[in-house]
């Protein structure tokens, strides 16, 4: 019964109300980014907007190892994905200035791609790959003062909570601009909402942030190393919080 109840409340209070939030803070975002700037139009919508999704679907949400990304440091920022809650978690609650590297598809998204456009977002189009290039050149210009880049190297969602291959773009930036790369492990995401689902449940996320890591070369076997660290501390803090690593 008391799922019942819950599934009543997504489709009659909680849609409705997200499409509200959604919408004004979509508007919002676009009348004031030209004139504050992507960082502070972020602060003042895309972070009100996504706690307000979690608070609203019952999620909440802890972080660990804050101290290890210091203020003013820009990074290459790397997250395992579970859910399209890891947006809202990472947005909602890293507190730090971030350009997602999205797929092509989110742009065509009503409200949310035009307000991702003017929030500095860069979108990747995987079926051309002289444009996904271009796209990343034009997201290495946007990484200075504090403002960080962030991918899911894995490039789609886990469909079973396993770590996927990790695609090399995100450490061939960090390399080229000599930036850390920072590792995050984000957990129970899948639980609230798993991928190809829209089996939605209320609970608990979690942000691990690992110690940066910095990069020592432009190699390819530099760029490899530093993937395979990165990989090792992901897969390092999923263990940590009981989820179990096929071998």
């Amino acid at each position: 019964m008391p799922r019942l109840f819950y599934t009543l409340y997504i489709w009659l209070v909680f849609v409705p109300a997200m499409l509200i939030i959604t919408l004004a803070m979509g508007l919002l975002c676009l009348a004031t980014a030209p004139f504050i700037g992507p960082r502070q139009a972020g602060r003042l919508c895309a972070v009100p907007w996504a706690r307000a999704g979690l608070l609203l679907s019952g999620v909440s949400v802890s972080v660990e190892g804050q101290g290890h990304a210091q203020p003013g440091q820009s990074y290459v920022i790397v997250a395992n994905h579970l859910s399209h809650f890891d947006i809202w978690v990472l947005y909602g609650y890293l507190g730090m200035d971030i350009r997602w590297v999205a797929k092509q598809e989110v742009r065509r998204i009503p409200i949310v791609g035009i307000s991702c456009v003017a929030l500095g977002h860069i979108f990747i189009d995987r079926s051309h790959p002289d444009r996904a290039i271009a796209s990343l050149r034009a997201a290495q210009q946007q990484v200075s003062d504090g403002t960080c880049i962030i991918f899911f190297p894995e490039g789609t969602r886990s469909r079973d909570g396993q770590p996927r291959q990790f695609k090399k773009g995100a450490f061939r930036m960090a390399a080229d601009l000599a930036l850390p790369v920072l590792p995050i492990t984000l957990s129970g995401t899948r639980d609230v909402l798993p991928a190809d689902s829209l089996h939605l449940s209320p609970g608990h996320a979690h942000i691990c942030i690992h110690p940066p890591i910095a990069a020592h070369g432009t190699s390819d076997e530099a760029v490899e190393a530093l993937l395979q660290e990165s990989r090792e501390r992901i897969i390092s803090g999923q263990s940590r919080s009981g989820v179990i690593i096929a071998q």
